[in-house]
């Protein structure tokens, strides 16, 4: 059945599509193999972090056991603390404006702020996902093409099949979350 939602798609793949702080850096040529590792490591403790955040305040049903109410409002006091330390991150450490980004591990499409890279050129995309994570997801590639309009689309060198199926999943539970939605609002 056809629920009237788009599947986010970039490079034939499912995509992660949202609202975020985004922001390119060049690189000099070629690309160093020791800071494109140490990008690695980082990304990887910043979607394993996003994933801890994203489960911890999920709950499938109600649980009937004496404690369960008692759990419930500490899950919303530490997401509470965890939204005033994002806050307090952000005003200390400030971040490029938010714009529209769809990716995936295999690239990322934009709409850029400013002067667009050049076509060719080979840089970082960093991509702040959450205020309360202090690290931003660095995915190192290159430009594929630039419009008129200033949509900028990279290709990213392979961010390693670890990193990769995190990505993967990241992307899926916010499609997940959006089928979810619509069909909540449905019901309405």
């Amino acid at each position: 059945m056809y629920e009237g939602l788009d599947t986010i798609v970039l490079y034939e793949e499912l995509a992660y599509e949202d609202v975020v702080p985004v922001q390119w850096r060049s690189l000099p040529e070629p690309f160093n193999p020791t800071v494109v590792g140490s990008y690695a490591d980082r990304n990887l403790r910043v979607l394993q972090a996003l994933s801890a955040l994203e489960e911890h305040g999920q709950i499938e049903k109600p649980d009937d056991s004496p404690h369960a109410s008692d759990i419930a409002r500490l899950d919303l006091k530490v997401n509470l603390l965890l939204d005033m330390v994002g806050q307090l991150l952000v005003a200390s450490h400030p971040r490029p404006q938010p714009t529209s980004i769809r990716f995936n591990a295999l690239g990322a499409v934009w709409q850029g702020a400013g002067p667009a890279p050049a076509l060719g050129n080979q840089g970082v995309l960093e991509v702040y996902l959450r205020d309360c994570i202090a690290e931003p997801l660095r995915l190192v590639g290159r430009i594929a093409s630039v419009t008129p309009e200033g949509r900028i689309k990279a290709r990213f060198i392979p961010p390693g099949e670890h990193i990769a199926d995190l990505l993967e999943k990241l992307a899926f539970r916010k499609h997940r979350r959006q089928i979810a939605g619509a069909k909540h609002q449905r019901k309405f």
